[in-house]
């Protein structure tokens, strides 16, 4: 796969090819779900592999059982993070991907995967972004008083979770919120979210331009809101 540092839009990238996505998973994998769910079907794009870094992925399993191409990395088989992210390199680009799509993959990428993949690589996030990067966003939007809370996808680059934003998704935060009522509310949005975002790539409507900068070809919509948050809007 190309390391060049701006994605094309769908004309110029490859014409009337299905455009090829491989997800990236660590546990169940329902975003991958719900992607693979949208593209079932379309002539546009084709998920083809769905590869996971854990033994106890439920998601390879779903994938294996909708006719998809599966693989187990295990990242405890090697010493040091690099070594495994060049051997996930290597499984990846066996399938020519247009996208990388990582959805739940619970690992910090090194600066040279992220490179080789720029502008191909993209990340879903349980927060309304810049806030809240890292882990235990449910919990700590909660402990900071938020009365709305989301996600975020986003293009991947080397410092985390700071990649260019695409689209996000809002959700009301209630009163009596604990985090799992929170991350269930988060999560249902993401699998709305998640699919309209590859749409987007894969028609070309966003790519990134050769500034770093998310390059929008038409006017699509990029916040999905909670149904709660637009009945009040409405009012």
């Amino acid at each position: 796969m190309s390391s060049s540092t701006t994605s094309k839009p769908l004309a110029e990238a490859t014409g009337a090819k299905p455009q090829r996505i491989v997800i990236l998973i660590s546990g169940r994998g329902s975003n991958m779900q719900s992607i693979v769910s949208m593209a079932k079907g379309r002539s546009d794009m084709e998920v083809v592999a769905v590869i996971a870094n854990r033994a106890d992925s439920a998601g390879l399993v779903w994938a294996e059982e909708h006719g998809i191409a599966t693989e187990l990395l295990a990242h405890r088989d090697f010493s040091e993070r690099l070594a495994f992210d060049r051997a996930l390199m290597e499984r990846i680009d066996v399938y020519q991907p247009d996208w990388v799509i990582l959805a739940g993959f619970m690992r910090i990428l090194t600066p040279e995967f992220v490179e080789h993949y720029m502008a191909k690589l993209i990340n879903i996030h349980p927060s309304l972004l810049p806030l809240f990067p890292g882990l235990d966003t449910h919990q700590r939007a909660l402990e900071a008083g938020c009365t709305a809370h989301g996600s975020t996808v986003h293009f991947v680059t080397p410092e985390l979770d700071a990649g260019p934003t695409i689209a996000q998704s809002l959700v009301p935060v209630l009163h009596g919120d604990d985090e799992a009522s929170l991350t269930e509310r988060v999560l249902s949005m993401e699998h709305t979210l998640y699919p309209a975002v590859v749409q987007y790539l894969v028609s070309g409507d966003c790519y990134l331009n050769e500034q770093g900068k998310v390059q929008w070809t038409k006017p699509v919509q990029r916040v999905f809101a909670h149904s709660v948050l637009n009945d009040f809007m409405s009012n």
